[in-house]
């Protein structure tokens, strides 16, 4: 990934997306309980900085920083990293509510944990929905209860499917738990609320939403004076 020679660009992207699924796996697998939430590579000429985001940054950096430096080694010797030109931060996220990755550790933790399902998923629904969503949708599937494997959807709140919205508003995380009896499929979809600057969702207004005005303020209406003065002479 890093002594790159002259390659094609079409080997190039498809070499940065195999590095970027494999990174994003190694990592959900080692910091999946403290809350990871995605990972951002930024590539500068002097080195490559890759910044993990999690709820809980304080585990991911360990005991003065010395996880993110057993990381930073790993995935330098992984890759063929030069010494020194591959470094890991950590970023906070700010609203765990609305990060589709936390919800869907959280959720994997407590099925692992022993509790029942439909109690866990309307947990994760009702968390979602407490902390400013504006909907959401749970889908877990595999053998629940009995034998027979079924699907079961906990929805709450307006949700959209498609078009250029759903790219900026719709926050999307799979994970598999392996149970005694087989595997459970989890999927939590979110729907973030609208916020101008940009912090706690999205910036960009939904092309449907209406905005409806308050009514100015109306001047009466004066009666014309030869009107009123006919009046006057009834």
């Amino acid at each position: 990934m890093a002594s790159q020679a002259q390659i094609s660009k079409k080997r190039k992207f498809v070499a940065d997306g195999v590095f970027n699924a494999e990174l994003n796996e190694f990592l959900s697998r080692t910091l999946g309980e403290d809350g990871y939430a995605g990972v951002e590579v930024r590539v500068t000429p002097i080195r490559t900085e890759i910044i993990i985001r999690a709820t809980r940054t304080r585990e991911v950096l360990g005991e003065k920083g010395r996880r993110i430096r057993e990381l930073t080694s790993l995935v330098q010797k992984r890759f063929g990293f030069p010494e020194n030109s591959v470094e890991l931060f950590a970023e906070r996220v700010e609203n765990r509510a609305a990060c589709a990755m936390a919800q869907c550790e959280s959720l994997r933790f407590k099925l692992l944990g022993g509790l029942a399902v439909r109690r866990a998923c309307y947990g994760v629904v009702r968390f979602i929905m407490e902390n400013g969503a504006k909907g959401c949708e749970v889908i877990i599937s595999g053998k629940l209860r009995a034998q027979r494997a079924k699907a079961q959807k906990f929805k709450d709140g307006y949700l959209i499917s498609t078009g250029e919205p759903k790219k900026h508003y719709i926050s999307e995380a799979v994970r598999h738990v392996l149970m005694r009896q087989g595997v459970i499929g989890i999927k939590v979809k979110i729907m973030m609320s609208h916020d101008p600057e940009g912090k706690m969702g999205p910036a960009l207004q939904l092309p449907d939403n209406i905005i409806v005005h308050e009514p100015k303020e109306e001047m009466p209406i004066m009666q014309p004076q030869e009107e009123a003065q006919a009046e006057e002479g009834y």
